[in-house]
């Protein structure tokens, strides 16, 4: 899925009322068409049509329902349509305001131990992980698929030994800041990282503290940069050589549930090692962490051959790109500066599989299919996908989003 396309395609329609001959005096289009394109379909109202139930999820939270990308949300307006006539000499102007997804933020951890390349024994063979791995990471920091999306990267074991290494404030700091994507920054990190010879390694691999220092990273980062924050984790190992509790996955999965609870997602890409004698056990404990992190299951690539290796770790990443696509949409101000009405709502969906818009029920607890809800129903800055809309937004190359601002009450939103 490509994000950007995504982006671009969505707009919001804003319907609203106005005295057809007083107030702003605004004459758009031919007044005798029904401004609110989305008419009262199905979808609208308050969802209680639809019969079957999606969970009652939704929002930014999880695997899939990230936050998405910032195109510089605007009322900058244009005419795109007609007025309606009330019958009671009342004109409802209908234009358009661009909206943008939320900005959605990737905070990569990278593996940069022995294991990954050392050569020092078959399975840490370079040729068939790092060398494979890392020409598949720059192309992602790289495509142009992947703009739109701010990025960091932190390496992990950090510089310094065992005492630096397993201290959750060496990783505070990414080797690469949040930066704007596509972007040559990351390679050229990853470049100067990577070992001149088989001897310079870093050893070790922790993760418990590599997790805890980017979670502190992303809350001081969102600070200033609200969004949808989420962590990827690249890594080839079992967490080792900090000793005690540090090395045992359960405590990495903690500090992973406990991101899960501060809004914060982990994808998990397991590099594993070739099959060979002597190899470690397969990554199968990463599937806990990605679990923690509301992402299902861990992306482990097989590096028995170093081209399919390449290209599996092009597909995990393509995946966590789509499963990106942010489903809020923060709602902009109406045309004119006129006054939003959070009941004069109608939201449709469009995708390359279908021939017309789609209308979408409004269901504040997100019980029913095909449904969106708003953030705050008491005061909305915002629309919510439910989690079943979310994931037919998400499964599609291109879709967009019309929000109509409707003449009169859609629907009903409870108190």
């Amino acid at each position: 899925m490509r994000l950007a396309t995504t982006a671009i395609a969505l707009s919001m329609v804003g319907a609203v009322g106005a005295a057809c001959g007083g107030g702003s005096g605004i004459q758009d289009g031919d007044s005798s068409q029904n401004s609110s394109s989305a008419g009262n379909s199905s979808g609208n109202g308050n969802g209680s049509s639809s019969s079957s139930s999606n969970g009652s999820g939704g929002g930014d939270s999880g695997f899939g329902e990230g936050g998405g990308l910032d195109l510089g949300g605007n009322s900058s307006a244009g005419n795109s349509g007609s007025g309606a006539s009330t019958g009671a000499g009342d004109a409802c102007a209908t234009k358009t305001s661009e909206a943008g997804f939320q900005q959605v933020y990737l905070a990569f951890a990278f593996d940069v131990s022995g294991s990954m390349g050392a050569n020092d024994v078959e399975w840490r063979s370079k040729a068939l992980k790092w060398d494979p791995v890392v020409a598949a990471t720059k192309q992602f920091f790289l495509d142009p698929a992947s703009e739109g999306f701010k990025a960091s990267l932190t390496f992990f074991p950090g510089a310094g030994g065992r005492r630096q290494m397993c201290i959750r404030d060496t990783y505070t700091t990414p080797d690469v800041p949040m930066t704007v994507l596509p972007s040559p920054a990351f390679g050229e990190a990853i470049d100067a990282v990577t070992p001149p010879d088989d001897n310079s390694w870093r050893i070790g691999t922790p993760t418990a503290y590599v997790m805890q220092g980017t979670v502190d990273f992303i809350e001081a980062e969102r600070q200033l940069n609200p969004g949808k924050y989420a962590i990827v984790l690249v890594t080839d190992g079992y967490p080792e050589q900090c000793g005690g509790g540090a090395d045992s996955i359960d405590v990495v999965a903690e500090s992973v549930n406990e991101a899960r609870a501060s809004d914060i997602s982990t994808f998990v890409i397991g590099v594993d090692s070739p099959q060979v004698e002597g190899a470690p056990p397969s990554l199968a404990n990463l599937h806990q962490l990605a679990e923690a992190g509301g992402t299902g299951e861990a992306f482990i690539l097989d590096t028995g051959n170093a081209a399919a290796t390449s290209a599996a770790f092009t597909a995990a990443i393509e995946e966590i790109r789509g499963a990106a696509v942010s489903c809020t949409i923060p709602i902009p101000p109406a045309p004119d500066g006129r006054t939003f009405d959070k009941q004069k709502v109608n939201v449709t969906y469009t995708s390359t599989t279908t021939s017309a818009p789609t209308g979408l029920g409004y269901d504040q607890s997100c019980a029913t299919e095909s449904a969106w809800r708003y953030d705050d129903p008491a005061n909305p800055t915002a629309i919510v996908l439910c989690d079943g809309t979310c994931a037919s937004v998400q499964a599609q190359f291109e879709v967009s989003l019309g929000v109509d601002f409707t003449c009169e009450d859609v629907i009903e939103v409870p108190l």
